[in-house]
């Protein structure tokens, strides 16, 4: 069963205890994207090397590519891709929403196009639901309706009242609360009493848990911290936060001083596969002509494989040659780093110092080395 247990907190800032059925998860916590049952470059063995405690998953793609009724048959998604730590699965709404020239939105849900072969799907409230309770992830998501920026306060507005709907939809189809835990996503852009709307209404649902959509697809940072600070005096304190897509080493560290539990985003390995590493120095562009003969690791104080092992000249060598090893070596690293600075917040917050702490890190963390 999913329970929630507020450990410490530090000003704004929240430590606490999620439990599962496949794990224990310590916030604040970041997880890694796995879009299509796999964190790119990453075997199950080595997240857990990196203190990966919970994985994402994507309704979309898995719904369409294996199919969500083949994983089901399989066991579910954690037998499927071999993974018995937590995971989570969002709505699809997002994707659903990006495609705006293959989809159309009505009340009962969205018609769309696969960006695949163009064959016709319909994603419905109800049908979210069964595809996320085949699949099995231990957290889930209501099907909600991301807009894009930028959009007018009316067609914002216009699109909240539509998720709200489907929240109801969905929840009420939900029948699997013994092992699985459904969360609300909180949308209204960056109007303040549009999000306030959203957020009394799922909670007069009575979600397990609440996520903040859209944000971080093109507002100024200052909107998206305006917006979760100003959640964090409305959403309860005894339900799990979590800010979905987002993002840098400082984004996270900002937004849990704003009262997030639960961040993920695809940016830690995409961005390693192109050769920009994240460390606890800054962020190192590995292809540099200054690291052809740097002998030493990435970060002489991180104790990930690719640290313990390599050079920078041997990983940009690699990365230059387009070498898989050194995609995976510089995955490897920035996912260690992701899990390593959450875990140093979590410490800061139960010592309440996180303030210090997050000006700390504010200083270095978005250099370039």
């Amino acid at each position: 069963m999913f329970t929630f247990k507020l450990d410490s907190t530090s000003g704004k800032a929240r430590a606490a205890t999620i439990t599962t059925d496949h794990g224990v998860i310590k916030t604040p916590v970041f997880m890694p994207v796995g879009t299509l049952g796999t964190v790119k470059a990453m075997s199950p063995h080595e997240l857990e090397e990196s203190h990966a405690q919970i994985i994402l998953g994507n309704t979309y793609h898995l719904y369409l590519r294996p199919g969500h009724e083949l994983i089901r048959d399989a066991g579910g998604l954690h037998k499927f891709i071999a993974w018995e730590r937590p995971m989570l699965t969002d709505s699809g709404g997002f994707q659903v929403m990006s495609l705006s020239d293959l989809r159309k939105i009505t009340a009962d849900g969205v018609h769309f196009r696969s960006h695949i072969d163009g064959s016709s799907h319909f994603f419905s409230p109800e049908k979210v639901i069964e595809i996320q309770t085949a699949l099995g992830a231990d957290i889930i998501m209501s099907f909600d309706e991301c807009p894009a920026l930028p959009s007018t306060r009316e067609y914002v507005e216009k699109s909240l009242k539509r998720t709200l709907k489907w929240a109801e939809r969905g929840k009420k189809a939900f029948t699997n609360e013994k092992h699985q835990a459904l969360f609300g996503i909180v949308q209204g852009g960056i109007y303040e009493d549009l999000r306030e709307k959203s957020a009394l209404a799922l909670m007069d649902m009575d979600f397990v848990g609440y996520s903040i959509g859209g944000l971080s697809v093109g507002e100024s940072k200052k909107d998206m911290f305006r917006i979760t600070n100003f959640l964090h005096d409305i959403l309860p304190q005894d339900k799990p936060r979590y800010l979905m897509g987002v993002g840098t080493p400082t984004d996270l560290l900002n937004n849990i001083a704003r009262g997030v539990d639960m961040f993920d985003c695809v940016m830690p390995t995409r961005n390693a596969r192109k050769g920009s590493i994240f460390t606890r120095h800054g962020k190192m562009i590995i292809k540099a002509a200054r690291y052809k003969e740097d002998f030493s690791p990435i970060d002489p104080e991180c104790g990930c494989y690719a640290c313990q092992h390599f050079s920078r000249a041997y990983i940009r060598h690699l990365i230059t040659m387009n070498e898989i090893l050194g995609m995976r070596l510089a995955t490897i690293h920035s996912l260690y780093f992701y899990q390593e600075l959450m875990q140093m917040a979590r410490a800061a917050i139960q010592e309440d110092r996180y303030e210090d702490f997050l000006q700390q890190q504010l200083t270095v963390l978005d250099r370039v080395i």
